[in-house]
């Protein structure tokens, strides 16, 4: 089998620690690793199947020479937008998970389920873009939906995101409140991930403010979803933080176009039949998509399927995802093994 150069960028933050558990579990074709990081992990080892690695610093010239096919990059917005560059100079197909060039009309968003076309468009820049963790597993679930009744008018989603959406330091965060909690401390917990108390609290806010009264956590499911899905329905999304450890939940209600007789049994059977989607809908057994149920999984849940009491055209769902894995490493090994065919189809 051939073997590609991969290098991982970000390769000692909580992404890239999941890149290369979900390459080890996909038997990925990896030849040569290059671990890359800031200079303060300069140093650190990670493991790879059964190897050490030392973690490099990512500089301008590092990639030069070193053949690399592929280089996952997940260390933030303003790395990308640095650094990118010097990675496809080099020969590399860059596959960048961070929002800096979702929305750049050269560049292809791909969820490999919902628009693996888009993955062709890769030469014009050499970048592939990864979309939010929230949009993903989103799009999931309305792909299915959408090929059964022909488009939607509207979709309307509440996210409950945990606190992983923020790295490591969410997670910690939360569980030193928790600590906190426990020992009568909690109202003198110092809140650095979060603008405000986490633990035992939701936060209806992800991201900035922008003009319109959305955060820019919303506005990247608005934007994100109509380019993947080649759409221009209407979106609104309202993105609130809650005290989970890990695994993005989402209540969304579809509006399909006007006539149209939604049924919740050819739904479900169109959900369960799409890739990397699983069904666990059954409310008299308390059977539902729990964030417990997806973590640590590459699949996205669907439950709480049912049809509107007052409208015939609309429909409401219950999605669960791994953010980490499905929202996040696990997208963008998956566009890496359809960019792979693609080249050995070539």
């Amino acid at each position: 089998m051939k073997t590609y150069n991969v290098a991982v960028v970000g390769a000692s933050g909580a992404v890239g620690e999941e890149l290369f558990r979900v390459l080890e579990e996909v038997k990925f074709p990896v030849g040569n690793l290059l671990p890359l990081a800031s200079a303060r992990s300069v140093g650190q080892e990670i493991e790879f199947k059964g190897k050490a690695y030392k973690i490099e610093e990512l500089t301008e010239t590092v990639f030069e020479g070193r053949d690399i096919d592929i280089a996952f990059f997940s260390a933030g917005g303003s790395i990308s937008a640095q650094y990118a560059k010097f990675a496809v100079e080099a020969g590399a197909v860059v596959i960048d998970n961070t929002s800096h060039f979702r929305m750049d009309p050269k560049v292809p968003l791909v969820v490999p389920e919902v628009n693996p076309e888009d993955i062709e468009l890769w030469e014009d820049t050499g970048i592939i873009a990864n979309p939010n963790c929230s949009t993903i597993q989103m799009v999931q679930l309305l792909k299915p939906l959408y090929d059964l009744y022909g488009g939607f008018k509207r979709v309307d989603v509440s996210t409950y995101q945990a606190t992983s959406g923020a790295g490591k330091q969410g997670m910690e965060e939360l569980v030193r409140q928790m600590q906190d909690f426990f020992a009568f401390k909690l109202g003198e917990s110092e809140c650095k991930a979060f603008a405000h108390q986490i633990a035992l609290n939701v936060i209806p806010q992800i991201d900035v403010p922008q003009p319109n009264g959305y955060t820019k956590e919303e506005m990247k499911m608005v934007n994100e979803t109509n380019k993947i899905m080649h759409s221009d329905f209407a979106v609104s999304a309202t993105c609130v933080r809650v005290p989970v450890l890990r695994s993005h939940s989402e209540a969304i209600t579809i509006t399909f176009a006007e006539g149209t007789d939604v049924s919740v049994e050819a739904s479900r059977e169109a959900l369960a039949n799409f890739e990397n989607v699983k069904v666990i809908d059954d409310l008299e057994k308390s059977e539902y998509p729990m964030p417990v149920t997806a973590t640590d999984t590459d699949y996205t849940y669907v439950g709480r399927i049912r049809k509107d009491n007052f409208a015939s055209n609309i429909l409401h769902i219950w999605g669960v995802a791994d953010q980490v894995r499905v929202g996040a490493a696990t997208n963008a090994v998956r566009i890496a093994q359809k960019w792979i065919k693609l080249e050995e189809n070539a």
